[in-house]
């Protein structure tokens, strides 16, 4: 420590001539303090401090970050402004129910209707099923009679009971989405009652 303040004392003193010299401190890999009107270029990379002529730390330098640290630099930054973005549209969510919303029950009922709405397009495609089924069962029968009469079953029938297949699996699919639908209807309501509750709160 004393040579790190005589080593400074020479040096300031020996830069006493000029009112505006630059000083630099550094430290090498060993451990040791060094102090220089000049800082070797391996240096300027690394922490180092700036001196006035008085000796009095004027800035200070961080280390040239890593392609790593600048890579998890940058991960961070994105993942902060994803907060604050996802912030601003929850803000903005939360004010939109209160205007549109007086109450909780209010969205119950609005929740209520729509998925009730669906249950009734749901209960149109199984009737919708039902009723083909009953078409390809009657058909098969008619198929099995002609067939025990040793008749030749007429194409028709087999092309009719091949259309009623197809329009059972397209009324399935049709059914299977307003189920999903209905799903992601009372999810949706569900999380807007939550958040209808903590913006009430503030």
């Amino acid at each position: 420590m004393r040579f790190a303040l005589f080593t400074l004392s020479v040096v300031l003193a020996a830069s006493s001539f000029f009112a505006q010299a630059k000083m630099y401190k550094w430290v090498d890999e060993e451990g040791q303090m060094h102090f220089g009107d000049k800082i070797p270029p391996k240096y300027r990379v690394k922490e180092h401090d700036e001196l006035n002529e008085h000796g009095v730390q004027t800035r200070h330098r961080e280390a040239a970050k890593t392609p790593e640290e600048k890579a998890e630099e940058v991960r961070l930054e994105k993942e902060r402004k994803a907060a604050v973005l996802a912030e601003k549209r929850q803000k903005k969510l939360d004010r939109e129910l209160l205007d549109i919303y007086s109450s909780e029950r209010d969205l119950v009922i609005a929740r209520d209707s729509r998925i009730n709405a669906i249950a009734t397009q749901i209960q149109m495609s199984e009737a919708v099923i039902s009723e083909s089924n009953k078409v390809i069962e009657s058909t098969e029968k008619r198929i099995a009679k002609i067939k025990a009469s040793n008749r030749e079953v007429p194409d028709n029938l087999y092309n009719r009971i091949d259309s009623e297949k197809q329009h059972v699996v397209l009324q399935m699919k049709v059914m299977n989405n307003h189920i999903k639908r209905s799903d992601e209807i009372l999810a949706q309501f569900n999380g807007y009652i939550e958040r209808f509750r903590v913006a009430q709160t503030r």
